[in-house]
């Protein structure tokens, strides 16, 4: 008897606890991102760069630069170093291969004190298309904005539309889309709040202005295929 008295007891105070946590909000529930084109590919700007295949490396040895060489990932990830053969490098920051090569080197070096740089990269690239001066692949540099890779591609032509840039974003899936930015507007405010981060494979796209599309319409279609010469060389009378 006293043992269903006690489980009583018990299952009561466990339903008051409950209904007193019930009570006390907890902690908020993870918020789902919206499908916006920002949440597609979120920026790896502050993260450590991990070494790809086809990144060219500069290897240097602290006191030893009769070591030093320059290398380039191969496909399977690995590089080739005639001291100590192949080691595997894709997936790694630079000091953590700097880490691995200090144990590798440490029979043949007493203090080996690798660094290792990476100097291209041409898996962390953005393309700037239209009216720059250069049109082409730029190297993406860490929290590169669009206004710098366009800087990079030797700025806006005179004919250059800033105000009506697309950048063309692909998703996890590689999905391409695209959003208009307002680089015009980005230029003209303090600080530049209306400029973007630009990620891997980012396309930036500068039109003609509108005033440099109408120019170009007057040319294409008023001097270039209307006769006016003709007319022009036409007796009066």
């Amino acid at each position: 008897m006293a043992a269903l008295l006690w489980c009583a007891l018990a299952c009561a105070a466990c339903a008051a606890a409950g209904a007193a946590r019930s009570d006390v909000p907890g902690p908020p529930a993870p918020r789902t991102h919206r499908a916006s084109f920002d949440c597609l590919i979120p920026p790896a700007a502050d993260e450590a760069y991990r070494i790809q295949p086809g990144d060219k490396l500069h290897l240097s040895f602290y006191l030893n630069p009769e070591f030093d060489t320059d290398t380039t990932v191969r496909p399977d990830g690995r590089i080739e170093l005639a001291a100590v053969g192949g080691v595997t490098a894709a997936g790694l920051t630079s000091v953590q291969l700097a880490a691995r090569l200090d144990l590798l080197y440490s029979t043949e070096l007493r203090s080996p004190g690798a660094t290792v740089r990476v100097d291209q990269t041409p898996g962390r690239m953005v393309f700037v298309q239209g009216e720059v001066a250069h049109p082409g692949a730029v190297p993406l540099q860490p929290g590169m904005t669009a206004l710098q890779a366009i800087a990079a591609s030797g700025g806006l032509t005179e004919a250059a539309g800033p105000g009506n840039v697309v950048l063309v974003r692909r998703d996890a899936c590689g999905q391409p889309h695209d959003e208009p930015l307002d680089l015009g507007r980005a230029l003209k405010s303090k600080g530049h709040q209306d400029d973007v981060v630009l990620v891997p494979a980012d396309m930036l796209i500068v039109p003609r202005s509108g005033i440099a599309q109408a120019g170009l319409f007057v040319k294409q279609y008023i001097r270039d295929l209307l006769p006016v010469a003709p007319y022009l060389n036409a007796p009066l009378f």
